[in-house]
């Protein structure tokens, strides 16, 4: 989720602010003169590139060639539809010779007791906990036989539309409360085509709600420690609801992972002068929420009786879609931190590695290496629970390496500490601060590994939260970012389990109609296929990257001729890139994944409307709704 943008949130009515900004106001970083003398180095084009990073034909970092190769010349595209032109219209637009269609929407129901939506009321208690949560992002397809079951998460809720019948657009009721968490978590349902249409097959027993008051199991190092007790679990080992889902990952042996983002703007608390922890600052978790007001009905979220409620949010949860009967998992080896994906992949010799993203301006990539190896048919059900954890470290001349975070590296009582207090253990560190890491993607076809960097207001200006400098430079070359890059990396020998890789900058997004120097980006980003803010990347089976974007559409002033956000593919091979689709007015495109056949592709669209201006998917005067939509080709062909 593009937190730079108004995302529904509110501290006082009629104020909307958005995670990030909610932070800033909290906890403000202090400016620090030291960056005036480094953001002064090279922001041009030219003096970007005599810092050792090259674009387009010579995509490479000096230095790092024996792990990342140039673009290579091609006679013709491996593309097979026309790019389509950015806009700005309130509906989704597709190559000629595609179409689309709503899957699921906000509220609609899975079960024949539920209610349908609506328009006028946005729902109740009652209703939403029987239908498609709200502001879907993450999510995958399974299958089971001849079944789908599409596993999505609900990320958060724009109050001002769910709440558009109460006056002061906010929660007023004990039942608004109900509706808005019963909106957060993840939608598990059955989906079937008929007629060239999918749509959710209501009553179907895969069908299942996970939301903010589902019971949940604590695995991993945290499990029971002191940091996880509370008065309603003494144990530690127990807890409610997950919530902020942002994206996903998905295991070798059928599960789905689900990441809790910014879960800490959901706790405040009943004594204004209650004075948070170092810890809980570290986090953003303060005596205010960001309007949602769930303390008011359910006191594990006000700090000031509950303290530890919050170590217990801030993971990567994992779900059976095919078992509603099975208890989701929070896997603290995995680290606590905003979670974006979890991108996972089998090392050469058997062993998990999963890839992540913290996703607040300044702060790190993780990987994650399981003590286990994955066994085809066998019992993989605790891999992700015992392992080591790492954070990286880029050099500017194109090199990297992962630190394993354990007590002896970071000075640490226990591991069980590392995983609730992540960021701290990377500071200590010294990890490398990025430009809001985003979704991680694994080549399928080589050891490669992609990671969208959104953007970052803050870059060469102020610390992150842990007061981490973010100078320029290496991965992160420019100044108050406002559009983003995509570094990869390939680890040393093509081995995830190695400690070092190379890396370089696959684009840099930026706006040549406007600028003519680093702002502009890198070569393969022209006037026909330029945006900003990458955030969801994917790989399909063939090796192309799709690339989601959720930032600034205004249109206007640095971001003029780049439209609506929009999805766009790439070849890693040539750098080309073409724009694929544009969503609707003011959305963030975000969520894909692939029918079996690769005929159907599915795509998310989140707040449609954030700022008041669009009705999506309905038109006329109905609530804007959160949709996953369905994309195939008129003859009936592979997409991409």
């Amino acid at each position: 989720m593009d937190t730079s943008n108004p995302s529904g949130t509110s501290v006082e009515a009629g104020e909307l602010l958005s995670f990030d900004a909610f932070d800033e106001r909290n906890y403000p970083r202090p400016a620090e003169t030291q960056f005036s003398g480094l953001a002064e180095k090279a922001i041009s084009r030219r003096s970007v590139l005599a810092a050792g990073v090259s674009f387009g034909a010579a995509a490479f970092v000096a230095g790092a060639t024996a792990g990342l190769a140039p673009f290579k010349a091609f006679a013709a595209s491996r593309m097979a539809f026309e790019p389509v032109a950015a806009n700005g219209l309130d509906t989704i637009t597709v190559p000629k010779g595609y179409s689309w269609h709503p899957v699921a929407t906000w509220g609609d129901p899975l079960w024949s007791r539920g209610a349908a939506f609506d328009h006028a009321s946005r729902g109740s208690g009652a209703s939403q906990e029987l239908a498609f949560g709200d502001n879907n992002d993450g999510m995958a397809l399974f299958a089971d036989g001849d079944r789908h079951v599409l596993a999505v998460n609900n990320e958060y809720t724009n109050l001002e539309i769910i709440y558009a019948n109460r006056d002061a657009k906010k929660p007023e009721t004990a039942d608004d409360i109900r509706k808005g968490k019963a909106a957060h978590g993840v939608t598990v349902m059955e989906i079937k085509q008929d007629g060239g249409r999918w749509a959710i097959v209501k009553d179907s027993p895969y069908n299942r709600r996970i939301t903010a008051d589902t019971p949940m199991e604590i695995t991993g190092p945290a499990c029971g420690h002191d940091l996880m007790k509370t008065a309603a679990d003494p144990a530690g080992t127990r807890s409610m609801g997950t919530w902020n889902n942002c994206a996903n990952g998905r295991t070798p042996w059928g599960t789905y992972l689900t990441c809790e983002e910014n879960f800490n703007g959901y706790f405040s608390s009943s004594d204004p002068n209650y004075k948070p922890t170092a810890e809980m600052t570290r986090y953003g978790i303060g005596v205010k929420d960001v309007g949602y007001g769930w303390a008011g009905a359910d006191e594990r979220f006000d700090i000031s009786k509950h303290p530890n409620e919050a170590n217990r949010a801030g993971y990567v949860v994992e779900i059976d879609p095919l078992d509603p009967a099975s208890t989701p998992k929070k896997r603290t080896a995995l680290g606590r931190f905003k979670h974006e994906n979890a991108e996972v992949v089998l090392a050469g010799n058997g062993q998990v590695v999963v890839y992540m993203g913290d996703d607040e301006r300044g702060e790190f990539i993780y990987r994650f290496v399981s003590d286990g190896r994955y066994v085809a048919n066998g019992d993989n059900a605790n891999l992700l629970d015992a392992g080591r954890l790492f954070v990286a470290k880029f050099a500017d001349n194109g090199r990297g390496e992962w630190v394993e975070l354990n007590p002896a590296s970071t000075g640490m009582a226990s591991q069980a500490e590392i995983a609730v207090h992540t960021r701290i253990a990377a500071s200590k560190v010294g990890a490398t601060t990025m430009d809001r890491p985003e979704w991680v993607a694994v080549h399928p076809l080589k050891p490669e590994v992609y990671c969208a960097l959104t953007n970052n207001s803050n870059r060469g200006r102020k610390p992150n939260a842990g007061g981490d400098p973010t100078p320029v430079g290496g991965p992160n070359p420019r100044e108050a970012n406002k559009y983003g890059q995509i570094v990869r990396w390939r680890p040393d020998g093509g081995d995830h389990m190695a400690a070092g890789f190379a890396w370089d900058l696959f684009v840099l997004a930026g706006n040549p109609a406007v600028h003519a120097d680093a702002y502009a980006g890198s070569k393969n980003v022209t006037r026909d296929n330029m945006f900003n803010s990458p955030d969801g990347i994917a790989f399909d089976s063939n090796g192309l990257l799709w690339i989601q974007t959720d930032g600034n559409y205004s249109d206007a002033k640095d971001f003029a001729g780049q439209g609506n956000n929009q999805m766009l593919a790439a070849d890693p091979e040539t750098g080309e890139i073409r724009r694929f689709l544009v969503g609707p007015k003011e959305c963030e495109v975000t969520g894909i994944t692939w029918s079996p056949d690769r005929k159907t592709l599915f795509v998310g669209i989140q707040h449609p409307g954030e700022e008041g201006n669009s009705h999506f998917p309905a038109g006329g005067d109905t609530a804007p709704r959160s949709a996953v939509v369905a994309i195939t080709r008129n003859d009936g062909g592979l997409i991409g």
